[in-house]
């Protein structure tokens, strides 16, 4: 194993499936002739040469945890026991009350959502999106793709409240707005109903829609299932220390399901719903697990493709009182967000292509190291960010 341990693992999860990675499921699964097979998560077909034993289709309950002889009773029966047990149970979509029996209603969750979604979006027709985060403006871009009509409908008075700043937001709608979208903020869903094969909904302003299917994009809820059942800590997902700890010492978690101190910003207790906290935080397990000793967990980073142009947000935007814009040209732009103390806490970029991602990758830099970069340097383009990494 690359962490060097020689001993046995035992990998249990839900879906019959190998495992396979998640970010494509909003993006070249959904679009047309994109790709619709699973990418595998081991890329080069590790978990069958390494020794690894995958437990697929089950789950799984604690049975004597914090004791000897605790295991693993898994839902056939299989009782495995355990010296150390990694909860990395991800998170669920948050469900729609009012939409559940109703057909033509989807999430966007695992393989199997992302196929029942793809068919519906390549029969074209009118969509309608309930929620403008990430993931809902993904499945606008696919859906506009396919040709088909789109209406984002959200509750708030912009798009990506939870992601990014104002700024990045505004720039997102018009991009959306450009490629035929449109975009209903300040607007609830009173009630869903089906009539025949459409779905009708009831929007908060007394307007009514038909639509051919809904996607409801409204956020994530932590798996915490197993954990409460085993008496462990929960604050807004299964609760860990620095070293991923729960109150059971025997048990870590990572990824979507636990909320965690982040040392850069002080220790505040965050739940990450992102691709690349879940790969960093198996890495710190796997250091934790071997008694090596694991990096520093690293700042917050997501992404987002929408259409030809990508999104990027290094670090807490909330945590920022100030911010400062640099234009990079070519229809591309960061937003520096910096704390009451002119700490750099935050980076939001947009444009087309990749033309941000190497200046918030030196964002994030900056904002590991806790630096005060002077706000006008921050602002023009022409002083490189780099340059600031060695003062």
């Amino acid at each position: 194993m690359r962490g060097g341990y020689a001993g046995p693992i035992h990998l249990v999860g839900e879906e019959t499936v190998q495992p396979y990675e998640r970010p494509p499921l909003s993006k070249a699964h959904l679009e047309p002739g994109g790709e619709v097979a699973p990418v595998p998560i081991d890329g080069q077909g590790l978990l069958q040469t390494s020794g690894i034993i995958h437990y697929p289709g089950l789950e799984g309950s604690c049975d004597r945890p914090g004791r000897d002889g605790a295991e693993l009773i898994l839902s056939n029966g299989l009782r495995l026991a355990y010296g150390r047990l990694v909860l990395a149970t991800g998170a669920s979509p948050r469900r729609l009350p009012m939409a559940e029996g109703l057909s033509g209603v989807h999430y966007l969750r695992s393989l199997a959502d992302a196929a029942a979604l793809r068919a519906a979006l390549a029969r074209g027709g009118d969509i309608a999106v309930i929620g403008a985060g990430f993931i809902g403006l993904e499945v606008a871009a696919a859906a506009r793709a396919h040709g088909c009509s789109v209406t984002v409908i959200e509750p708030r008075d912009r798009i990506l409240a939870r992601g990014a700043d104002p700024y990045i937001s505004g720039a997102v709608a018009r991009l959306h707005r450009a490629r035929g979208v449109t975009i209903l903020v300040s607007t609830g869903l009173s009630a869903l109903r089906n009539e025949g094969a459409l779905v009708v909904l009831s929007l908060s302003d007394g307007r009514e829609m038909r639509v051919d299917a809904v996607i409801v994009g409204i956020g994530a809820v932590p798996n915490t299932a197993p954990a409460a059942a085993a008496g462990l800590a929960i604050d807004d997902g299964i609760a860990v220390d620095k070293a991923l700890s729960t109150s059971d010492p025997q048990i870590l978690a990572a990824g979507d399901c636990c909320s965690f101190p982040l040392a850069v910003y002080g220790n505040r207790r965050v739940r990450l719903e992102s691709w690349r906290n879940a790969r960093d935080q198996a890495v710190q397990a796997v250091a934790i697990l071997s008694c090596a000793s694991p990096a520093p967990p690293p700042v917050p980073w997501f992404w987002s493709d929408q259409y030809d142009h990508t999104l990027q947000v290094a670090g807490l935007v909330d945590e920022g009182k100030t911010h400062v814009c640099r234009d990079l040209g070519k229809g591309a732009f960061i937003n520096f967000h910096l704390s009451a103390g002119g700490v750099l806490v935050a980076a939001c970029g947009f444009g087309p292509g990749q033309y941000v991602a190497r200046d918030i990758r030196l964002a994030e830099m900056l904002i590991a190291r806790r630096a005060t970069p002077e706000p006008d340097a921050l602002a023009s383009a022409g002083v490189k960010l780099k340059s600031m990494l060695v003062t």
